[in-house]
């Protein structure tokens, strides 16, 4: 191998502090300047995102974290909630039980797609797009009150988080009054009795859950909680079970970066998850995770500068589970 090949190549651990710093500060400085894709206009207040943030953080399994750019800059989580949710659910009903409510096989068609729900005998589709998504959350409400099912999941994406997040209620107020998308998605799948609770309630516990303001650096230590087999890096705490984070690892495999989830594989090699608020999540289990966030999104959904950052800390962070070489080097 040359020296360029073994920084591909997935190590045991993360590279010393100082290196992985380096590469954060380098792969900030590398797509900063980006200038392709487009802020979401699925919401309005979407719309008035700053298309120049930009923000980078890694976070290891032992909590040490390293950021650069706007890495302390809040924002609304969106989809990247949706793993975690996913994996309170397992947690509360176990993954196979989840799996065989919700569906886990891709969809291949955009992450809002009423066609999804629609060809689909049950209505399951996936947990890692909307529809999917919504009746995931409606699995935690299924036998408690609305209020309840809230703090729970609010709960739990603190815990991934280890600290106390917060709803965005400017965005939580635009979100609620124009996702028609997602109500008619609820319509479709209670029609198909592939809702746990009224259409109503899941897309109100949903909204509210896409509505939860994190930073880069959040989502970095969220995702090493998934590292790290469900204990969270700063905090110690047992927040979900290794059954439930390789179930969680799975969707995000298959779905998370929706009809391009394929071409993510090829170009990461990492479960990653999007969301249209400009965040991504990449985690590499064992090791740690990466957090990006920049509002200019792909024609998919995926947000243009973390895509290009993900796939260049993958490789020169040896983060890869798919990139092998011999352990006894051949002539």
């Amino acid at each position: 191998m040359t020296r360029a090949d073994a920084a591909f190549v997935s190590t045991g651990t993360l590279p010393a502090a100082k290196e992985v710093a380096r590469l954060v500060g380098k792969a900030h400085r590398r797509f900063r300047s980006v200038g392709e894709g487009a802020l979401s206009d699925v919401y309005p207040a979407l719309r008035a995102a700053d298309p120049a943030r930009f923000g980078v953080a890694v976070a290891g399994v032992t909590g040490a974290t390293h950021a650069a750019g706007d890495s302390a800059v809040p924002f609304s989580i969106m989809s990247v909630a949706k793993p975690f949710v996913f994996a309170l659910a397992c947690a509360a009903l176990g993954a196979d039980e989840v799996r065989a409510r919700v569906g886990v096989n891709a969809t291949g068609l955009p992450f809002n797609a009423l066609s999804a729900v629609e060809r689909s005998a049950d209505g399951r589709t996936n947990p890692m797009v909307n529809p999917g998504a919504i009746a995931t959350t409606a699995l935690l409400a299924e036998d408690v009150p609305t209020a309840a099912a809230w703090e729970r999941i609010l709960a739990g994406l603190s815990a991934f988080a280890g600290r106390p997040l917060a709803v965005d209620e400017d965005l939580y107020a635009s979100a609620a009054a124009s996702n028609h998308r997602n109500r008619a998605l609820a319509q479709f799948l209670y029609a198909r009795g592939a809702l746990a609770t009224s259409p109503e309630e899941a897309v109100e516990l949903y909204t509210r859950q896409s509505c939860v303001a994190v930073t880069a650096e959040d989502l970095a230590l969220m995702g090493a909680t998934l590292a790290d087999g469900g204990v969270q890096p700063r905090t110690s705490e047992r927040v979900v079970d290794l059954a439930t984070c390789r179930a969680t690892l799975t969707t995000m495999l298959i779905a998370g970066m929706y009809e391009t989830s394929g071409d993510w594989l090829y170009d990461v090699g990492l479960p990653g998850k999007s969301g249209i608020g400009g965040g991504i999540v990449t985690v590499s289990p064992g090791k740690g995770a990466l957090g990006t966030f920049s509002p200019p999104l792909d024609p998919a959904g995926n947000s243009v500068r973390g895509t290009l950052c993900a796939a260049y800390l993958s490789r020169t962070l040896g983060l890869d589970i798919l990139a092998s070489a011999p352990t006894v080097p051949r002539s």
